[in-house]
């Protein structure tokens, strides 16, 4: 039998993916949110917290100091695996179970509006969180038709790392802001002794998620768009050309080296630490990690360049949602509070490299002596372009992740993929 909780829970998310108010469900009480009839957030006790595998080691430190203020609504921690798509999945597969063994969800920024537009997450009461401290482009993120489905834990804009040794012996005083400029100074480079054997560039090619990153940002950084703000597609333009255009060429004229088109995050961050890389496309996390390595005192960091300028990142991150079939929900926002507070961000930070929410820290003194690619990184998120926010993401990101391999490998030329892309990506707005 359905209590009326769970009736309110059913009928608010049904309406918010409808777009339509919530008064028709009647009210439960105003949970803080201004608005009548929101979800309310009842029982307590253990809980899980769901996210890709930790690689920085910083996660259950932060889960134990939880635990050991809450020993009776103690948190377990489920890894998924590092690809994001297979995290993705294994989400899907237990929402779509109606299983309450996942109740605090850490979702790619990008999944937010499919997530919520399926109900498979709680619309939050927005003002419970701190939201007016953050960085606007992040807030908008956890944000599905105007209501908060989620909140940020981090965010990620792109960062071009680039060894500042081999450019300085190579007579170069600053780092490329232009994909020009970039093949010109790697040329320049490879012509040094110590830069022998040497690639120039390489991103996330490899075809999951990070290749519509990294075709997303190639696009955008051409002029370019991928989809309109609606959804549209737009993907069959000379912009959209010229931006896949220089994945393509960069293959081919081996400024990307022949195994890039595998790299994930870490297959280029190895490769990078190891001097196997002039330049790198890749998160903030690589920066603590590559001051541990043996290229400690001979990198930096820009943003990314692009086919005039400076170029555009893909808005990256996570946010934290919560199971629509969870258990213990007033704990989980309570968690949810404490994960994602300024303080846990500034741990997050200072631990692992995680982009934080709040604008503060990127303007805190200490914080760029000891992180100076902090106001390289705030740029790149206040000038991060979203990927597509639309509710058929699954079908979308296979689509662009699909026709650009295909162009990169050969087997299509960088006009035909685009141009069945854009009828794939027409196909998945339609539905």
């Amino acid at each position: 039998m359905k209590t009326r909780t769970t009736r309110a829970l059913e009928c608010s998310a049904v309406l918010a993916a409808a777009g339509l108010l919530l008064t028709a469900c009647g009210s439960s009480g105003d949970d803080g949110s201004g608005q009548a009839g929101a979800t309310s957030f009842e029982g307590r006790g253990p809980i899980t917290y769901v996210a890709g595998k930790d690689t920085t080691g910083t996660v259950q430190p932060m889960l134990d100091r939880w635990n050991k203020l809450h020993p009776k609504e103690k948190v377990t921690f489920i890894q998924l695996p590092t690809d994001a798509d297979a995290q993705r999945q294994q989400m899907i597969q237990n929402a779509e179970t109606k299983s309450d063994a996942y109740t605090v969800l850490s979702l790619d920024a990008v999944w937010t509006s499919e997530f919520a537009a399926h109900q498979w997450i709680s619309k939050l009461p927005e003002k419970q969180f701190p939201l007016q401290k953050m960085l606007k482009p992040v807030v908008a993120t956890a944000k599905y038709r105007g209501s908060q489905y989620a909140v940020p834990f981090n965010s990620d804009g792109g960062l071009l790392y680039y060894r500042t040794d081999l450019l300085k012996k190579a007579g170069i005083t600053e780092p490329p802001t232009t994909w020009a400029e970039m093949k010109s100074a790697c040329a320049k480079v490879k012509k040094l002794p110590e830069a022998k054997g040497i690639s120039c560039y390489a991103g996330q090619l490899q075809k999951y998620e990070g290749l519509t990153v990294n075709f997303s940002e190639a696009v955008n950084s051409a002029g370019g768009t991928v989809t309109d703000p609606k959804g549209k597609p737009d993907v069959d333009t000379p912009e959209a050309k010229k931006g896949l255009d220089f994945l393509v060429d960069s293959v081919k004229d081996g400024t990307i080296p022949k195994e890039g088109i595998t790299y994930q995050e870490e297959d280029g961050r190895q490769a990078f630490q190891s001097g196997k890389l002039l330049f790198l496309r890749n998160w903030p996390y690589v920066h603590s990690l590559a001051k541990k390595s043996k290229i400690a005192e001979k990198f930096a960091t820009a943003p990314l360049p692009g086919l005039k300028g400076p170029g555009s990142s893909s808005l990256g991150g996570h946010n934290l949602a919560l199971s629509s079939h969870a258990k213990n929900k007033a704990t989980a926002l309570d968690f949810m509070k404490f994960f994602t507070n300024e303080k846990s961000a500034g741990t997050f930070l200072k631990e692992a490299a995680f982009a934080p929410p709040y604008a503060s820290l990127y303007d805190d003194k200490a914080l760029i002596k000891q992180y100076p690619y902090l106001p390289v990184l705030k740029e790149s998120i206040l000038r991060a372009v979203p990927r597509p926010r639309v509710v058929q993401y699954g079908d979308v990101t296979s689509a662009i992740q699909e026709e650009t391999y295909a162009a990169l490998t050969g087997s299509k030329s960088s006009e035909q993929a685009l141009k069945d892309m854009q009828k794939d990506l027409r196909k998945s707005a339609a539905r």
